[in-house]
């Protein structure tokens, strides 16, 4: 069981990330913990691991949780035995079978005399057969070490995990072991994730937001319908703030116009009846602050429905705003753009396929390019744009304008502050206004303007790089989109999906995300073995 109440967390220097968190995990749950880029997610997981102490609150646990982090860089100098923490029952274990059979080293072991099959079951397992529990971390690509710590469950046998986007450096293979680890376990597990697939095998939705944490009976489809509900209720409520607003400032400009009406026929009647000066002066200075009393009354009622109407506002996922509006490509659908015969690539004398690779890709297509991890599917990527060059075959085509776009968004300048960055795609010469109003539009307010890109998160450089191409306003013929939700929240994998959406020209994806792939339409694949 896990229990905390009334968790708060600050930065070091106060900025208040959450407050007031009150949540209950009960044995053998299986939680889905959600909500936007910044939020404390992976926050919040590292005080359940006890990484972390709160500012505030009490935190509970039945066990000691087996935590697997998102990022790895913290593992860089360490060995696989390091950082699966067992480095020292291993060297205890050889110890003693060497004949050292010490108090130390007897503690260090803990009876667990299995450790070493169970580290190569585990491995098995998790595919990663023939790894060598000496190997340096910084020699694993990213998905064998997300395998690795994923082997660390069975080592450990822990009865509570918290996960922490586990399945984003998984291809499909291992993401199949992990939903079917997901689905088969009775640990308790609290789990971040955006992957749609995955979030649909736990049981129960906990939303972390400015609010503190909301709980959903049922699984992400179930917590979509809910959020649907909750979302058209939270728009009906703006229409009627907006309604309200419009009321008020009407019942305001009546109400002053009356005023000054009798505060004019007032004057006329004081100065036929010859009133003393004074007299008139006394009834004067009344009438202003009769005035000014209503015109208080109503400035505090339109302020508090604006502030109102502001908030509900603040709580819209402002998706709708954020269209890309990109023009056609100028080439006609079904134009032959690439073809492909025999190509294959050779790495140390070893082609990196099996078969050599025949392709066609026409204009208008939107194509998934599946394969392994390490089963090249960036050298094909590669070929496709001319950086690269088959060393068998040949790869040829039309001449055509492209965007590549990686999990990293490394179109995105890091020196450049968010309006330079804006600023660099202004062909079309618009004024600084029109390029700060488009910013808005994607969420990027007066306070982001003179950020560094350096300092955005992932969905913040994917919505300001759909900003960008918004204010170029010129569609490529080709997108090719390399694991592009594998940093973003669930809301800008939302943006994203929209945006690809309006798009009408060629598309090829990179992608383990079958979620995705629905929503934006994929209707062809090439695997890559």
């Amino acid at each position: 069981m896990l229990f905390l109440q009334g968790v708060t967390y600050a930065h070091p220097n106060r900025d208040v990330l959450f407050s007031d968190i009150n949540f209950i995990v009960n044995t053998h749950d299986k939680i889905a913990l959600i909500g936007n880029n910044g939020a404390g997610k992976s926050t919040l997981l590292s005080i359940l691991a006890g990484y972390l102490k709160p500012t505030a609150g009490v935190v509970s646990v039945d066990s000691k949780p087996y935590y697997v982090p998102q990022l790895f860089d913290q593992y860089k100098q360490h060995t696989v035995a390091e950082a699966l923490g067992i480095y020292d029952k291993l060297l205890a274990l050889k110890e003693i079978l060497d004949g050292h059979l010490t108090d130390m080293n007897l503690e260090l072991l803990d009876d667990d005399w299995g450790i070493e099959e169970r580290c190569q079951e585990a491995f098995a397992h998790w595919q990663l057969s023939g790894l060598n529990l000496s190997q340096p971390m910084a020699m694993l690509s990213g998905g064998q070490k997300t395998r690795v710590f994923l082997a660390g469950i069975m080592i450990h046998e822990p009865d509570i995990v918290l996960l922490d986007e586990p399945s984003n450096h998984l291809d499909a293979s291992g993401r199949a072991l992990l939903y079917k680890y997901i689905r088969l376990t009775t640990d308790t597990l609290v789990v971040v994730s955006h992957d749609r697939t995955l979030l649909n095998l736990l049981g129960t939705v906990c939303e972390l937001g400015k609010r503190g944490i909301n709980m959903y009976g049922g699984n992400y489809d179930f917590y979509s319908e809910q959020k649907a509900i909750e979302n058209e209720a939270l728009s009906q409520d703006v229409k009627a703030r907006e309604k309200a607003l419009r009321k008020a400032k009407e019942v305001e400009r009546e109400s002053l116009e009356r005023q000054r009406k009798l505060d004019a026929r007032g004057k006329k009647k004081q100065e036929k009846a010859g009133l003393p000066t004074i007299v008139q002066n006394t009834l004067r200075n009344n009438a202003e602050r009769s005035t000014a009393r209503i015109k208080g009354v109503h400035a505090e009622k339109v302020g508090g429905i604006a502030q109102e109407l502001s908030q509900l506002r603040g709580e819209l996922s402002g998706i709708d705003k954020m269209k890309v509006d990109f023009d056609n490509s100028s080439l006609h659908k079904g134009k032959i753009l690439v073809t492909a015969e025999h190509v294959n690539f050779t790495y140390d004398d070893e082609p990196l396929w099996q078969n050599s690779i025949d392709f066609e890709i026409t204009s208008g297509e939107r194509i998934v390019i599946k394969g392994a991890n390490g089963s090249g599917k960036t050298t094909l990527i590669r070929m496709i744009l001319g950086e690269l060059q088959p060393t068998s075959g040949s790869i040829g085509g039309a001449d055509f304008k492209s965007i590549y776009i990686d999990q990293h968004y490394s179109l995105i300048d890091n020196t450049l502050t968010v309006y330079e960055q804006a600023q660099q795609f202004n062909s079309g010469a618009l004024q600084e206004h029109d390029i700060k109003t488009r910013l808005n539009r994607f969420l990027f307010t007066k306070e982001y303007w003179d950020k560094r890109c350096a300092n955005l998160s992932g969905g913040e450089k994917m919505r300001l790089m759909l900003c960008s191409l918004a204010i170029a306003n010129q569609a490529p013929d080709m997108i090719i989109l390399d694991e592009p939700t594998n940093n973003l929240d669930i809301q800008n994998i939302g943006i994203l999906t929209a945006a690809i959406n309006e798009y009408r020209g060629t598309l090829l994806v990179v992608s383990h995300d079958a979620h995705f792939l629905r929503e934006i339409n994929v209707g062809r694949e090439m695997m890559l073995t």
